[in-house]
């Protein structure tokens, strides 16, 4: 994972302070962040989001909402139309500025943690969409390495966890009330957020590198073939030799055609390892 678990390797390495309480305009130093580490795409949903942090906003007047990146550095534009309905249903409601926020541009990987360290709770919420679906979110990872209890919808392979093993709490899609009703429990019930808190600094530990690289070391430093090697080898072999002779005639006449007869040969002997 992106880091270590909170207890051997916190996102503030030593010397650094946070990035956000006491550092961006609009949130104090005392507020309660709600922290939505990653970019606002379209199969995402924010809006959900802010309509709870709105109403939860009048009996929780310290509590802040920041979205951390809102434009990729990858791209030339990546504002989607979600995150400019966002940021105007943030206006309309009243809380643009106030309770909820839009960082403008990206925040450098090196970086993050500094925001990591400085939210109470890390919030994804999406859409059902194909992308939920085979979606396994870094930002998500983060949370675990920050030690975040976390509010997520339902519908990935995080949300299981969360829900499986207690790591916060998991809503419908798009139901304003659940998540508001989520959200007020894990910032109102300090026994229970401790024990989110708890459970995620174990998830976490699964999550290391060198936990989760475990597996393919081991066999990188034994490799061995499959047990059922033989009777797969045996039904598809056919197919694979037919494929690997047909791949052979088209790489031998795309090297003639570059080089002739010498390149070929070369090449060839390459592959046999004597070149």
């Amino acid at each position: 994972m992106p880091g270590e678990a909170p207890a051997a390797a916190p996102p503030l390495a030593d010397g650094e302070t946070g990035a956000i309480k006491g550092v961006i305009d609009g949130i104090g130093p005392d507020d309660t962040v709600l922290l939505w580490a990653g970019g606002v795409y379209n199969w995402f949903d924010p809006l959900t989001l802010v309509d709870a942090v709105a109403d939860l906003a009048v009996e929780l007047p310290a509590l802040r909402l920041l979205f951390m990146g809102t434009k990729h550095p990858s791209l030339d534009d990546l504002s989607t139309t979600v995150l400019r309905q966002a940021i105007e249903l943030a206006e309309r409601r009243g809380v643009l500025g106030k309770h909820v926020f839009f960082r403008e541009g990206w925040v450098p990987y090196q970086e993050r943690g500094r925001y990591l360290a400085d939210a109470d709770i890390g919030v994804s919420t999406h859409v059902l969409h194909v992308e939920t679906a085979f979606s396994f979110r870094t930002r998500m990872l983060d949370y675990l390495w920050a030690g975040l209890p976390i509010v997520c919808t339902d519908g990935d392979a995080f949300a299981d966890l969360v829900d499986q093993e207690g790591l916060g709490r998991v809503v419908p899609p798009q139901d304003v009330d659940a998540l508001t009703q989520a959200l007020e429990h894990v910032l109102t019930s300090q026994e229970d957020s401790d024990r989110y808190r708890a459970r995620v600094a174990v998830a976490a530990e699964r999550y290391r590198w060198s936990r989760a690289l475990g597996p393919l070391v081991d066999f990188c430093r034994a490799p061995r073939r499959a047990a059922d090697w033989a009777s797969h080898g045996a039904r598809v072999a056919p197919r694979h030799r037919l494929q690997q002779v047909w791949w052979d005639l088209v790489t031998a006449t795309r090297h003639l055609r570059a080089g002739g007869p010498r390149l070929l040969i070369q090449r060839a002997k390459m592959r046999l390892g004597r070149g």
